[in-house]
């Protein structure tokens, strides 16, 4: 398996373990403080990495194209904790992870090379993601709104993801701090819209710490991955997480696995090994 696709499936691994700790925090610290405490963090955690790009990188486009990002991650969040407060999560997941279509097929419209068996195991993999976060297909005839609201998701996560490859082209650490940056004033304006204060400390102070380290880390290995190889499998690997998080809230929670989230995540593994022969 080469460099970049690694790099693409600890954007993953990273990205599944931030939502796991950031659901698991959630029920106890507001979802407003985690999301603004954890971005700050994730921006600051940013800023060393400025100090290994090669110098010579075109740092405006990479800040522009970073800072659109941002506002799309932002809209992509609003809307996708809007859909679960009037759906369920059964069926706001599985179409919030169809996120991935978008630098996909991004990367399939530049001209990435895609065999036949790769063009399997990147199917194989989609399919995977999306039936790994258990989808209800009974309550999904009467959701329009939330089905909405996460295609809305959906497609803020997915040009966020790729606003950042494109970015990061011309310059990593910049793309990655216009990214951050955005985000997080997005989330001081609504703090300060509905004057709210962000108070965590001990152990709920750490664990939000880990999630803005997880969320950067994701961010880069992602943007690396997109400089060195094809965009349409980056992004595949790369949105494998719910996978992660089911696993982790099955270990650490004893949440039960659906039958469909468990065919979900063997497919998952089953289309990462074809892509990976196919290489």
């Amino acid at each position: 398996m080469t460099g970049f696709a690694l790099l693409a499936l600890l954007a993953s691994l990273f990205l599944g373990t931030s939502d796991f700790l950031g659901g698991t925090l959630s029920r106890r610290v507001p979802l407003l403080t985690v999301l603004l405490l954890s971005q700050l963090v994730g921006t600051l955690a940013t800023l060393p990495r400025l100090l290994f790009d090669e110098p010579g990188g075109e740092v405006g486009p990479a800040l522009l194209w970073g800072a659109g990002g941002g506002l799309a991650v932002a809209a992509g969040v609003s809307s996708l904790y809007q859909a679960l407060a009037t759906g369920t999560m059964g069926v706001v997941a599985p179409v919030a992870a169809l996120s991935v279509l978008v630098p996909a097929g991004a990367g399939i419209l530049a001209g990435d090379p895609i065999g036949p068996l790769l063009a399997t195991g990147m199917v194989v993999a989609v399919a995977g993601t999306v039936l790994a976060t258990g989808p209800e297909l009974r309550t999904a005839r009467s959701a329009a709104r939330p089905i909405l609201l996460a295609l809305l998701s959906a497609l803020g996560f997915g040009v966020s993801n790729l606003t950042v490859a494109w970015g990061s082209a011309h310059h990593v650490g910049a793309t990655l701090l216009g990214n951050a940056l955005t985000a997080l004033l997005v989330y001081v304006v609504i703090a300060l819209v509905r004057r709210h204060r962000p108070v965590a400390a001990g152990r709920q102070l750490v664990g939000i710490a880990a999630i803005g380290v997880l969320g950067f880390a994701a961010n880069l290995c992602f943007a690396l991955a997109s400089r060195s190889g094809m965009l349409s499998v980056v992004a595949v690997f790369a949105s494998l997480f719910p996978a992660v998080t089911a696993l982790l809230g099955w270990r650490f929670h004893a949440e039960r696995l659906a039958p469909v989230q468990v065919v979900g995540v063997l497919l998952v593994f089953a289309g990462v090994g074809v892509i990976a022969a196919s290489s």
